[in-house]
């Protein structure tokens, strides 16, 4: 993985503008939430982040594939998940100081952008009424993932109790 230290703030600003966590927020707000992202480019095969480990920062995919892999109870690595332009991943990581619950791995060369921890902290002791709109596009969109997690885990449960 490489940091693009070359990636104009203003494209990734328009990046931003495919992602839902960003979508109540004006032009204004997505260039100074952008001063405060970095770009890397990833190849094939490159490991974002892995199961287990802490985690620092909330990544979003600019172009490319990720697949999302989860260890099951058997040792067995399932793609649970891919992750293609105008996707995030990682959005617990900025809320909460748990371990990551999979890994992340790029199926194509693929560019984040990533914001870290630390600059969404600073942002949010900052500018508190930017912080609370990105809290909320956070809250929507772990909301969707729970959504749909829970969509795929009844199709896979045996019913206990049929109506």
């Amino acid at each position: 993985m490489k940091q693009l230290e070359y990636y104009e703030k203003k494209k990734i600003a328009e990046s931003l503008t495919d992602i839902a966590i960003f979508s109540k927020l004006s032009g204004e707000e997505l260039r100074y939430v952008a001063r405060h992202m970095h770009v890397f480019r990833l190849d094939e095969g490159d490991k974002i982040f892995e199961e287990g480990e802490v985690g620092n920062c909330i990544c979003f995919v600019a172009d490319g594939v990720l697949d999302v892999i989860k260890t099951s109870q058997t040792g067995i690595n399932v793609v649970i998940a891919a992750l293609a332009k105008g996707n995030t991943i990682g959005e617990m990581a900025v809320i909460d100081d748990f371990p990551r619950s999979a890994t992340v791995k790029a199926r194509t060369e693929s560019t984040l952008i990533i914001f870290t921890r630390e600059e969404f902290e600073f942002l949010l002791d900052r500018n508190p009424e930017l912080g609370i709109k990105l809290l909320k596009g956070i809250a929507r969109s772990l909301s969707v993932h729970l959504r749909r997690t829970s969509d795929k885990l009844s199709d896979l449960m045996l019913p206990l109790y049929v109506h």
